[in-house]
């Protein structure tokens, strides 16, 4: 019977004309309201967008130091290599269609023993001496991560005699970025706790300013989401101008990361600065609002 009524309910509406001007007007009280209560909280306010403009700087500055550190990996990645020496009479073409069949590979280069010992022979001055080194293949992996289990896969290749990489310096890279990524994670969900833990004792004190107010609009049958929604933009309001505000000291370090690109000649991360701008400030009204909600939820019963 219920399901029924709400069907017909649910139809009826429907087919009742849409007064835009009515539906503008109630939209442009919904935005005042929310301006009204942003006024009533007062000084508190202030506190409220530092406190929360504190928070989302921490992030953003770290934010944007992982992206330039995730780019110099990247570059170290590249040039990590491992070397893959062969015993003498082995086919260095046969072992390299072999090992560029193993995941992971993106290439394999050749180096002959002549190549080596040619530059070599030039480097040192070296004349009239047997030529010692042995055929070298260099194998490029995709990500520093696979490194060992590409090394692993190529080691009992038949005709490999020895082989090397840089290993210390793919450990450190791996736990600079574990290290850098588990604290990214973890400023995320403290600045979302705290973000959110803020909001909601803000819109709990305008919710018990405008008590009396709520329940004359709730006997008057005002829908639930007219009394939400004001509250809702309050919170986003907070979190967006925190959020512009955090923004402001990015440029302190966007030069000095910009300059250390430029003095190792790696490339900066493609538009970091924007990536970092346009994050702050979605994650800022997100946290906001989410805060807000979740406030109404548990002390407001519309």
């Amino acid at each position: 019977m219920e399901d029924s009524k709400q069907q017909l309910k649910r139809t009826v509406k429907k087919h009742i004309p849409k007064d835009w001007l009515c539906e503008l007007r109630i939209a442009y009280r919904i935005v005042m309201e929310a301006v009204n209560d942003i006024k009533r909280t007062g000084i508190i306010n202030l506190v409220i967008i530092t406190t929360m403009a504190a928070i989302l700087t921490l992030f953003g500055v770290l934010f944007r130091f992982t992206l330039s550190l995730s780019t110099f990996a990247n570059e170290l990645g590249n040039v990590l290599e491992i070397s893959v020496y062969l015993r003498s009479g082995t086919s260095p073409s046969v072992v390299k269609d072999r090992i560029n069949e193993i995941k992971h590979v993106q290439r394999v280069i050749l180096k002959t023993k002549d190549e080596s010992w040619g530059t070599l022979k030039q480097e040192l001055g070296l004349h009239d001496i047997e030529n010692p080194l042995p055929d070298t293949l260099r194998v490029k992996v995709d990500k520093p991560d696979n490194i060992d289990e590409v090394f692993n896969k190529i080691k009992p290749i038949q005709g490999v005699e020895d082989m090397g990489y840089a290993k210390e310096l793919a450990k450190k890279m791996q736990v600079l970025m574990h290290v850098v990524n588990t604290t990214m994670i973890f400023v995320i969900i403290i600045s979302a706790a705290l973000t959110i833990t803020i909001i909601n004792n803000t819109i709990q004190l305008v919710i018990q300013a405008r008590k009396e107010e709520i329940e004359i609009m709730r006997l008057m049958g005002v829908s639930n989401w007219y009394i939400k929604t004001p509250l809702i933009m309050q919170g986003a309001f907070y979190g967006f101008v925190s959020a512009v505000i955090a923004v402001l000291p990015l440029s302190w370090i966007q030069v000095p990361l910009q300059n250390m690109h430029k003095f190792f000649l790696i490339p900066p991360p493609v538009y970091a600065q924007n990536i970092v701008i346009i994050t702050l400030l979605l994650i800022g009204t997100a946290f906001g609002a989410i805060g807000s909600f979740l406030s109404i939820k548990k002390h407001l019963q519309v």
